[in-house]
C-alpha cells in the first residue's frame, strides 16, 4: 500500500445528534486518549491509554504535529476519529527516533476526552 500525500480524516465513533454542545476549534485546551502506529507496518509507537493518563494540549498552535492540529478541529467530547497523517503533516524527514523513522506517514486512533473551559482567543 502506498502511503498517503493527504490528510486522510475517519469518524469511528460519531456523538449521537444533539449532544454535542461544544465543537473543538483552535485555541481550545483539548484532552484525548490516542494509540499511534506506523502507516508502512502497523506498529505501535505510542499510546496515552496504558498510561491511564489522557494528552492534553491547545490545539492549532504548534504544540503537535500539523496532522493533529488540522484533524481534530471540530469534534465532540466522546467522538472517535482515525486519522492518517502523511509523512510531512508528521515529523517528515528527522523523524522521531528511535520510534519513528524519517519520512514515516502515522495513524493515530484519537477520541476526545474533553475540552477546557477556557478558550485561548487567537
Amino acid at each position: 500500500k502506498e502511503p498517503p500525500t493527504t490528510l486522510q480524516i475517519g469518524i469511528k465513533h460519531r456523538v449521537p445528534e444533539g449532544s454535542c454542545y461544544k465543537m473543538t476549534k483552535d485555541g481550545d485546551s483539548v484532552s484525548v486518549h490516542y494509540t499511534g502506529t506506523l502507516f508502512e507496518n502497523g506498529q505501535e509507537f505510542d499510546s496515552s491509554i496504558p498510561r491511564g493518563q489522557p494528552f492534553t494540549f491547545t490545539l492549532g498552535v504548534g504544540q503537535v504535529i500539523k496532522g493533529w492540529d488540522q484533524g481534530l478541529r471540530g469534534m465532540c467530547i466522546g467522538e472517535k476519529r482515525k486519522l492518517i497523517i502523511p509523512s510531512h503533516l508528521a515529523y517528515g524527514t528527522r523523524g522521531s527516533p528511535p520510534s519513528i523513522p524519517e519520512n514515516a506517514a502515522l495513524v493515530f486512533d484519537v477520541e476526545l476526552i474533553g475540552i477546557g473551559k477556557n478558550r485561548v482567543e487567537l
